[in-house]
């Protein structure tokens, strides 16, 4: 992509966010739901093949443009970026990274162009950062599989049309070296769904549970044709993602500073505008030069990644700074505002549940300092 297309495709995309998306944020909020017409007019933006290559029907950006999309969708109620979010990532690129070359002609054109929704199963009731040990089990027979299992907390099941899902297929084999990854169509026999998950926020974004009874998928439907290579290919599929949500993590940030610095120049105390008093500029430039390091953090990570260095560390570097300083960003906006953050009529108080999940989703703080502290030690000791 050029950089006059590129630079087209973000102001398409910032002009969309903040003409048709914001306004609607108030209405997402209260009907939890996002209307169907925007998700047809992302399609029609191209926005669910943004990572899909252009040989199978998407835009095939790379990974800083990417992440420069991912900071205007940040802009908004993280239900909107839901929407498509799915598809661009978790959904689809484990087909992208390892799959086989019939598993991409049949699912990533259709991926593209939002026709199917993908979606992304590996959490499970007793199973959340242990990653490699889920308990979903998948016996064979034959040619085909038989999957039994809960997954839980999993985003757009309400509209996946396929899912990514991760079972243990190898019984022999303890671990990560047991586990792989399937393709399996969410109308199949013996799927069912637990009711939407009620959440301290992100209203819009639907999550429920997963039910598999003894599920029927082929063998062909491993991705990569591969057992027990479906753990290589999550942590494949969670390093690009954990740079996506870092990018949404910068948007939030930037769209609570200025939701922060409008309040603070219209608002009055002592006869002259808040932002006049050095306590809440402190606040604002605090925020302003924690957002401009991570935004830095994340472009220089996105430029590495699409060189084709190793990126685990820096992935997860990314992930902690951005999603823990979105956090602070969030609760100084509110504290900026006063009493009426604290009320639902202003955005500050939205972003501020909203935003909490950054830091625990694809990999909590926890797990990006494990992360980051082994791939130290492992460049250390080698």
């Amino acid at each position: 992509m050029d950089v006059e297309t590129r630079t087209q495709l973000k102001e398409t995309v910032r002009r969309f966010v903040r003409e048709r998306l914001v306004p609607l944020e108030s209405q997402v909020e209260e009907t939890d739901e996002v209307p169907a017409e925007i998700r047809r007019e992302m399609a029609d933006l191209g926005l669910f093949g943004l990572s899909i290559p252009v040989e199978y029907g998407g835009i095939g950006v790379d990974m800083s443009t990417e992440v420069e999309i991912a900071f205007e969708l940040g802009w908004t109620a993280p239900a909107f970026r839901s929407v498509v979010g799915t598809n661009v990532g978790i959904g689809s690129q484990g087909i992208v990274i390892d799959g086989t070359e019939e598993q991409k002609q049949s699912y990533l054109p259709r991926l593209a162009t939002g026709e199917i929704v993908g979606s992304f199963a590996l959490t499970e009731p007793d199973i959340g950062s242990d990653a490699a040990h889920v308990k979903t089990r998948a016996e064979r027979d034959g040619d085909v599989y038989r999957i039994t299992g809960t997954k839980r907390f999993i985003t757009n099941a309400a509209y996946a049309d396929i899912f990514t899902l991760m079972a243990r297929s190898e019984p022999d084999e303890a671990g990560a070296h047991g586990v792989s990854a399937f393709i399996v169509p969410a109308d199949s026999p013996g799927i069912t769904l637990g009711q939407p998950d009620k959440k301290m926020g992100q209203r819009g974004t639907k999550t429920s549970d997963v039910v598999l009874d003894a599920v029927e998928v082929p063998a062909a439907n491993i991705i990569g044709g591969k057992p027990g290579q479906g753990f290589k290919t999550a942590m494949k599929v969670l390093d690009r993602g954990r740079l996506h949500i870092s990018a949404i993590a910068i948007g939030a940030a930037e769209r609570l500073i200025h939701e922060a610095l409008s309040y603070a120049t219209a608002r009055e105390q002592f006869g002259k505008p808040i932002a006049d008093f050095q306590l809440i500029q402190a606040m604002l430039a605090d925020s302003r030069t924690e957002a401009y390091a991570a935004r830095s953090m994340v472009l220089d990570a996105a430029a590495r990644f699409d060189r084709g260095e190793r990126l685990t560390m820096e992935a997860a570097c990314c992930k902690y700074f951005s999603t823990e300083m979105v956090g602070r960003v969030a609760d100084r906006a509110v504290q900026i505002h006063g009493g009426a953050g604290y009320m639902a009529e202003y955005a500050v108080e939205r972003f501020y549940r909203d935003v909490r999940l950054f830091r625990i989703y694809e990999g909590t703080s926890q797990i990006q300092q494990l992360v980051i502290a082994r791939e130290m030690r492992r460049a250390h000791e080698s």
